[in-house]
This record gives structure tokens, sequence and C-alpha cells, in this order.
């Protein structure tokens, strides 16, 4: 098979167009064990759950792929500005694509700024995410495990972090 025909095979199904919002372009896609199209699109992943949803770039944590089976960890948000995994959604794909390599390659770039901070009870990741569409980072405190994010003290010291990095990721002013 020749480069020419890789590339009509792998052409973008027309069915692919109307399960995603009408502004977004369908960059890769794949294909599950039962026929289910899963889209990846320049705003995020359209698995084959259903009702269909879009998981934004920004709200996967994590996205692997192993033995046929793409795994995606969205992130819950468990408190205005705290964010937790979410349940994860293993897709096993019989026809993959470029899907796999996409998602992982999405995910990583929606990250702008991520970095770990001990705290007197703890510690947390300020992370600063790309949203598709939207000017500026989505930030958020993603705590470790035992953590209490309701500590007052805790939320204080979080609140300072994120504003840190916030004045450290901006552009500068002309």
């Amino acid at each position: 098979m020749g480069i020419f025909d890789r590339l009509r095979a792998r052409r973008i199904p027309a069915q692919a167009q109307t399960l995603v919002d009408p502004h977004e372009r369908v960059v890769a896609w794949g294909r599950t064990e039962e026929g289910t199209l899963v889209v990846a699109t320049t705003q995020g992943l359209w698995p084959p759950a259903e009702p269909r949803r879009r998981l934004g770039w920004h709200e996967i944590h994590k996205a692997g792929w192993a033995e046929g089976v793409l795994t995606v960890i969205p992130s819950d948000e468990i408190d205005p500005g705290v964010v937790a995994d979410g349940p994860p959604l293993h897709i096993r794909l019989t026809d993959p694509g470029d899907l796999p390599p996409e998602v992982r390659t999405r995910v990583t770039r929606s990250v702008a700024y991520s970095a770990h901070h001990q705290l007197a009870t703890g510690g947390v990741w300020v992370v600063g995410r790309r949203v598709p569409m939207v000017d500026g980072l989505a930030w958020a405190a993603r705590y470790d495990a035992g953590t209490d994010y309701k500590d007052p003290a805790v939320r204080a010291q979080v609140a300072d972090l994120i504003d840190a990095a916030a004045r450290s990721a901006a552009p500068p002013q002309p």
C-alpha cells in the first residue's frame, strides 16, 4: 500500500463531523470493537459514552495507550478551583488510527504551567491549563492525598501560590 492509499484509507468518515459541534475540526478518529467512532477535535475528545459529551483537552488529567486500550482520566472539579481524578474511561480501539498519539499530544499541550508545592500539612499541584478558544489560563489546585483542602490556612496558602503562578505565567505588559 502506497502513501496515497494510506491517506485515502484514513479519510475522516462523514459520520465523524455529525458527532461534534459545528465549529470543531476533526483532527483524528478511531473506532471501537462495536464500530462506534471516537473523535478528537481541536476542542477535545468525544468518547463513545452516551450521552455524547466532549471532554475538553484541559479537562483531561492523563491519557495513555496500551494493548489496544486508550485510557483517559478526566479531571473532576470537586470544589471551585479544586480538581481530582475522575473515573477512568477505558476505550478499546480496533482501529486506532492516529487517535492515541493525538490525544496524548493535545492533553500535554494544554498544560501551560505545573508546579508541586509542599504545604504544612501535605502538598498541592498548581496547574494552569490552556482552554481552547479562551484567552488566558484556567488555574486549578490538585491536592495530594490526605491534604485537607478545606482548611482555611491551606486554602489561603494555595490561593497565594496560584496568584504568584498566574503573575509569573502572564505575558509582560507593554
